[in-house]
């Protein structure tokens, strides 16, 4: 481990405790007590707002906040794999946002340029059917928990209206879909999003439900690894 990714790690690591016990930290980080007092010396030296002493504990005063975020190799490659895939995921405005989110993090990283995001050896797969124009929509109904009215074809070509809470979004290799509570069903459904007919928001609310909200959904898939 790199000596700035592991005070940083040591800094947040006190940040979760009252007092910090050397033998505690050096456990949690696998390396020796000898290297947590130096590193707490030169963070006390640096100015960071650390009591205590070696044999008693120290204590991290509350406020102090980290200017730069600081990520292993392996959580680099882990936001690189995520955010090409949001690039290229078709979707104009999410793309965007993810090389914005990409130019942020990137910045605001410890010496950026020895540890660029673009470097990671991975890439997404692309998709072959670039978003429908109504994923916006729907990932904004998500958002604001906004009930969606829909004229559905199915996959015989019959056409019908639902009204349905929008719960997730599924961006696969060969198109995307969404998951939602269909009021006319009274259970969960998912719906391509190439067979949308047309597509409403009219602004009505739906308040959060247990029963019917996300993780009833997954739970009823069997995809519980899913859950949070």
């Amino acid at each position: 481990m790199r000596r700035a990714e592991r005070l940083f790690r040591l800094v947040n690591e006190m940040r979760t405790r009252n007092v910090s016990r050397a033998y505690e930290l050096a456990e949690h980080l696998d390396v020796s007590v000898s290297t947590i007092y130096r590193d707490i010396a030169h963070l006390q030296a640096s100015g960071m707002p650390i009591e205590g002493e070696a044999g008693v504990g120290y204590l991290l005063r509350p406020g102090f906040d980290l200017p730069n975020v600081a990520f292993t190799h392996d959580q680099v490659d882990a936001l690189a794999v995520g955010l090409s895939f949001v690039e290229s995921s078709g979707d104009p405005v999410l793309a965007t946002a993810g090389r914005e989110a990409r130019a942020v993090i990137q910045a605001s990283m410890p010496e950026p340029e020895e540890r660029r995001l673009a470097d990671a050896p991975y890439f997404s797969l692309q998709i072959r059917r670039g978003a429908r124009p109504h994923v916006s929509l729907v990932r904004q109904a998500i958002r604001r928990r906004q009930i969606v009215h829909l004229d559905y074809r199915d996959g015989c070509g019959s056409r019908t209206e639902r009204r349905v809470r929008p719960l997730v979004i599924w961006n696969l290799v060969d198109g995307w879909m969404f998951s939602a509570w269909c009021e006319r069903r009274q259970d969960f459904r998912t719906f391509r999003f190439d067979r949308v007919a047309s597509l409403a928001i009219p602004g009505d609310v739906f308040d959060m439900d247990d029963a019917r909200g996300l993780r009833a959904f997954l739970e009823s898939a069997g995809w519980r690894g899913w859950l949070p």
